[in-house]
């Protein structure tokens, strides 16, 4: 199988172009037809001299992972299904959701996920593996609306931070002057908490974050989340608190409000307790009922009164828009019904 060249930065190019007897120069033209030109074959590299070219397609290629399946909801957020590594049992999802002039695209990061939690449909289907940065920079570059994504979040499929240095690689070549020039801010990971790399994510990287909390009791949260069991969210929180979220760089929680389990006003209480002194925002996630699991959909005016309860203790907190329900566009419902499909043949 050939090696590929999407995901590397002008460096490792050049390096490339010197093993094949070509100029060091040719590590930069090659990242700009990737990046810049987003070139979909060796052979549309026109600067390159046809030798070069030869020597470069006989062990490499572009990489780039064109989608299998694609699904337009009535309020126009697109559902993008896409092979990995060009196999397709294990298929992964990406979602553009438009907002006025702002597109913004949740990308996965792995096939499935090793995180356990209970309420996920990614993590019922269990672990398949990282996505290499060709896998993941597809899901930006093979989509209709490539040229007019404005954000991105890592909020799809995975664990981000459990496949930490393919993600670095991605955010490199979003936001290095030879990718894509992006800003930092419109860069949004996602994560459970995985404590190691969330301290280098912080450290590495100027993007803004969102923590899955779900729940502010301990005990409770392990219930749903096993991985509260390695890292809690108490010292998630303790060393959050260590950086500075007071100017452009924003830490979000994400709150996902099951009726009955998690939104009583001691909750609410907990919660205050736990993010005072942080500036941040709490985002209330409606829940998508998911089958064989015993809490539903909290009620809009449950949502509301949760809302208000947070908003007294101090804490800014929103009930995010559900969006794309009609195309399965929750995390892992349509990779899960394809895999289901792709298992019957």
């Amino acid at each position: 199988m050939k090696e590929r060249l999407l995901g590397k930065n002008p460096e490792e190019l050049k390096q490339i172009a010197l093993q094949l007897g070509l100029p060091a120069f040719t590590g930069k033209q090659i990242a700009q037809w990737l990046y810049v030109k987003r070139a979909k074959s060796i052979e549309e590299m026109t600067n390159l001299s046809k030798l070069g070219r030869e020597r470069l397609s006989q062990s490499y290629e572009v990489g780039l992972s064109s989608p299998i399946d694609v699904q337009t909801s009535k309020d126009g957020t697109r559902k993008y299904l896409f092979p990995v590594n060009g196999e397709s049992a294990n298929a992964v999802e990406a979602v553009m959701i438009p907002d006025g002039e702002r597109k913004t695209l949740c990308v996965s990061s792995q096939a499935g996920c090793k995180m356990g939690c209970k309420f996920c449909m990614t993590g019922r289907q269990g672990f398949h593996g990282n996505l290499d940065a060709a896998d993941i920079l597809s899901q930006f570059f093979a989509i209709e609306e490539a040229g007019q994504l404005t954000n991105t979040v890592f909020m799809g499929m995975g664990e981000p931070l459990d496949n930490w240095e393919q993600v670095k690689r991605v955010i490199e070549v979003l936001t290095a002057d030879w990718g894509l020039a992006w800003s930092p801010k419109r860069i949004t990971l996602s994560t459970i908490g995985v404590l190691p790399k969330l301290k280098q994510f912080l450290d590495e990287s100027r993007c803004h974050l969102a923590v899955s909390l779900h729940n502010p009791f301990p005990e409770e949260r392990a219930e749903m989340m096993p991985v509260q069991k390695a890292w809690s969210i108490t010292e998630i929180v303790r060393l959050i608190k260590q950086y500075d979220f007071s100017g452009q760089r924003r830490v979000s929680f994400e709150y996902t409000v099951f009726e009955g389990w998690n939104n009583s006003p001691r909750h609410a209480a907990e919660l205050i307790r736990l993010l005072k002194h942080l500036e941040c925002r709490v985002n209330l996630i409606r829940f998508h009922k998911i089958p064989d699991f015993p809490y539903g959909t909290a009620p809009e005016k449950a949502m509301e009164a949760f809302k208000t309860l947070l908003e007294e203790g101090g804490l800014t907190a929103t009930i995010r828009a559900s969006r794309g329900e009609d195309i399965f566009a929750a995390c892992g419902l349509l990779a899960g019904k394809h895999a289901a499909e792709h298992s019957q043949k």
